[in-house]
């Protein structure tokens, strides 16, 4: 493993009973990498993603962010199951925007985004508000700040979603599915946001998808995931205009027939 990779998975297995999701899995991803997960339903992408938001265990091996284990600690020279401490430590540095906005209806725009700030960082109101205006502005939606979530269309509530994640600083940012629950004329919307934070930052960022031009146009990286197995990988235009595998192909002639 390379000293400088952001985050890792170590032989990293997870299963729910009989049904094993992912089988020893080795990925790793490089500060700044821009990587999107494409693959059918069921494959493990967003496992993925649930895991390093601690939101999933694993069954079996490791996985480190930034160097950090982050379901394992060491104590008296020995791994063992990370305390949940540990585990918000680590996590820290991890934002993520679900499929389903998960927004407080009963909080404004603006305290949608103030608060995490204020609970998970204890920052100062004044600051927290600070940050949410202009994050908010950068998402287009400074004119919302006073709405509630039942007010917006999903595209905003979506770019909501995203700078409250953003206000937090996380260093990785993953996205599940960002734009599966918008009506087709608000896709566009939550794409340009995170086509301008791919852009001018430097976040590591993992993208769960099926928009695949935009996984294309994104992405440092795709891999193709089938089975809670990694099929294929490489830059995007080995992906999409060559793959290896048959099965990438047979996945990919879906979305270009």
């Amino acid at each position: 493993m390379n000293d400088n990779t952001m985050i890792s998975f170590e032989n990293a297995s997870k299963s729910y009973g009989a049904l094993q999701v992912l089988r020893n899995l080795n990925f790793h991803v490089d500060p700044g990498e821009k990587i999107s997960l494409i693959g059918p339903s069921g494959s493990g992408k967003t496992t993925i993603l649930r895991i390093l938001m601690t939101l999933e265990s694993l069954t079996s091996g490791y996985v480190l962010v930034d160097g950090q284990q982050l379901w394992h600690e060491e104590k008296q020279g020995q791994l063992v199951p990370a305390s949940e401490k540990h585990l918000q430590n680590v996590r820290a540095d991890i934002g993520m925007v679900f499929q389903h906005f998960n927004l407080f209806p009963h909080l404004s725009v603006l305290k949608n985004v103030t608060e995490p700030q204020r609970i998970s960082r204890g920052v100062a109101a004044p600051e927290a508000k600070e940050a949410a205006v202009e994050l908010l502005e950068m998402v287009g939606l400074g004119d919302k700040l006073d709405h509630y979530p039942g007010q917006l269309s999903g595209g905003q509530k979506q770019r909501v979603a995203i700078a409250r994640a953003l206000a937090l600083k996380p260093r990785i940012m993953l996205f599940d599915e960002p734009t599966s629950a918008l009506d087709p004329e608000l896709v566009s919307e939550v794409l340009n946001v995170m086509r301008k934070l791919a852009h001018e930052t430097d976040m590591t960022m993992l993208l769960v998808t099926h928009e695949m031009s935009f996984a294309r146009e994104f992405s440092d990286r795709v891999i193709f995931f089938d089975k809670g197995v990694i099929v294929e990988q490489g830059a995007p235009e080995q992906i999409f205009q060559n793959p290896c595998e048959e099965r990438t192909r047979n996945f990919l002639h879906k979305f270009i027939a």
